[in-house]
């Protein structure tokens, strides 16, 4: 099972990329991203156009045309981008489908996981709000090549 949908998973690497490969005042082209990231250039353009209408990225057109980040990393959380891509649900469905808890909501009559996965479900977010793109770039950095995107 995976928290994330890949959509989501390719929108923070190709932030991450952004904060690791930005130069001041340079964009990066969609090309070199889709190649180094190994993501379909129209799939990826997409992405990054909608994360582009939210304000956390930025492009511009034109032969030195391309995306960067709208603000510093450490300022962009994985929820920033979570919300834009995935939306919120995640941390408000039940988490094995049933019907009482989509009919009624999970407080009235919440599903038998339901108290189970509350607090990691709170985990999650508080996780996902927490870390920063610069966080994760730092990391990276860190690792000396250790760690791909």
């Amino acid at each position: 099972m995976g928290i994330l949908s890949n959509t989501c998973k390719y929108a923070i690497r190709a932030a991450i990329y952004l904060a690791l490969n930005e130069k001041e005042d340079e964009k990066i082209g969609i090309k070199t991203i889709a190649k180094d990231l190994d993501i379909p250039t129209p799939f990826l353009g997409k992405i990054l156009q909608n994360l582009v209408r939210h304000k956390i990225m930025v492009s511009t057109k034109g032969p030195h045309g391309g995306f960067g980040l709208a603000r510093d990393p450490d300022e962009i959380s994985l929820l920033d981008i979570i919300r834009v891509i995935d939306g919120m649900d995640t941390f408000h469905e039940c988490l094995i489908g049933l019907k009482s808890c989509r009919e009624y909501g999970h407080d009235v009559i919440p599903c038998p996981i339901h108290d189970y996965f509350r607090p990691i479900s709170n985990q999650l977010y508080q996780l996902f709000e927490e870390q920063t793109i610069g966080k994760l770039k730092d990391r990276i950095e860190a690792a000396e090549g250790e760690i791909g995107i």
